[in-house]
């Protein structure tokens, strides 16, 4: 059965559209290039701008039904289509949509395909032919989507602001309390808002700089006194930036997150806590992390030379053309008080780093300790107990298809380390 939507274009023109399922899906090549984040999630699960990938699908494709097909070890905890000969429109989690995106990919006809450096961007048919790259019809085009895990600090300040104007468009915001000082104007040239405060937002006390771009404060979120906040940056919901804060612009807290000290074009996906003194900047940080009071993250050389980044799939650091670039940080990575960082960082999952001096710029999954001490393996058994008390403080807890999840990390981690 497939049904009639419609893509809303910026010209205020409808494309309708028949399709039955959108499958939002992961391949080898981009999952490995992607991790440490893609370990424990889906890409299309990736916060890029105020959403996630998943979100912004949702929001251009209403009536669409909308399923992720991750690698295998993670189609257990987030699925995988039930009969693959049937015909769906598969888009490559990686694709990090706008409106133009979103209708030149359900223009789509079956057996046609986007294609970008020899990967499928999006395609029209069945699993299996995806899988066997059966396509009639080839685009070679380059859609905006994420190749490697910097990618995501990188393109965050632009789908920010489009996310707010999407999701403020034809909204009323909630007051700006008197107390808050604001640089610039409360709308732009044309009247849309510049910041945007939904129910149950508590903001007092806090200076915003909205010259460079808007503010968006999510529901029940809190901005405390004393915060210094420059757009284009997100507050999502629950989340919480402390008192005298230093936010600077491209940067979102994702749901839950507590953020303080000082903060520069970094995304922070949910459910983690940077809320003490301490640098983050250019930074990709996922979910149950925390980074403890002091902690400092260089995100430059001394040299100022490029940077190079470790890369999974080449089992190996990879060039780069970043001159900032400050640590990467898979879920569930602790980071103990006063713990120094060098640029370009990558820390997997599972990982706790304490004590004085700068650890290695790559340390693998399941791994504590500190640089002058030296790591240990920690034990799959340790890091469930601990990741169950952290969860519970948020009322979430680890289920057993997360518990298989996490063995397979491990295992891979155990291979990487030998």
């Amino acid at each position: 059965m497939h049904f009639q939507f419609s893509v809303g274009n910026d010209d205020g023109a409808d494309n309708d559209v028949n399709y039955m399922k959108i499958v939002l899906f992961d391949n080898r090549e981009d999952h490995f290039d992607l991790l440490p984040l893609s370990f424990t999630r889906p890409i299309c699960d990736f916060r890029v701008g105020i959403t996630t990938i998943r979100e912004k699908w949702a929001s251009f494709l209403p009536q669409a039904e909308i399923h992720a097909l991750p690698v295998e070890y993670l189609r257990p905890r987030f699925g995988q289509p039930d009969n693959p000969d049937e015909e769906m429109l598969f888009v490559s989690g990686t694709v990090v949509p706008d409106a133009d995106i979103a209708a030149r990919i359900v223009s789509l006809k079956t057996g046609q395909a986007i294609v970008c450096d020899g990967r499928p961007l999006a395609f029209l048919g069945s699993w299996n032919g995806l899988e066997a790259r059966q396509f009639a019809d080839v685009f070679d085009e380059d859609l905006r989507h994420l190749r490697l895990v910097y990618d995501v600090f990188l393109m965050n300040p632009q789908v920010l602001v489009e996310d707010f104007r999407r999701i403020t468009a034809d909204r009323h915001s909630q007051p700006l309390p008197d107390s808050n000082h604001v640089i610039g104007s409360l709308t732009d040239s044309e009247g849309n808002p510049m910041i945007f405060i939904e129910e149950g937002a508590e903001v007092e006390g806090a200076m915003f700089n909205l010259k460079e771009g808007p503010v968006y404060i999510g529901r029940d979120a809190s901005v405390m006194e004393g915060c210094c906040v420059r757009g284009p940056i997100a507050f999502c919901d629950y989340s919480k930036a402390r008192m005298g804060a230093k936010l600077y612009g491209g940067s979102t807290f994702g749901p839950y997150v507590k953020v303080g000290g000082e903060v520069d074009n970094s995304v922070i996906f949910g459910y983690s806590n940077k809320a003490h003194d301490g640098y983050l900047g250019n930074a990709v940080v996922g979910e149950w992390c925390n980074i403890g009071a002091g902690v400092n993250c260089s995100n430059l050389k001394n040299d100022y030379s490029k940077i190079r980044l470790w890369n999974y799939r080449q089992h190996s650091f990879a060039r780069t053309d970043l001159q900032f670039c400050g640590p990467i940080i898979g879920d569930h990575s602790k980071l103990g008080v006063n713990v120094m960082l060098n640029t370009a960082t990558v820390i997997g999952v599972g990982v706790n780093i304490y004590g004085a001096g700068f650890p290695r710029v790559f340390v693998p999954s399941f791994l504590e300790g500190s640089a002058n001490g030296g790591f240990s393996d920690v034990p799959v058994k340790k890091f469930l107990t601990v990741a169950e008390r952290v969860m519970a403080r948020r009322g979430r807890s680890l289920t057993d298809l997360d518990r298989v999840i996490f063995d397979r990390i491990f295992d891979y981690a155990s291979h990487l380390k030998r």
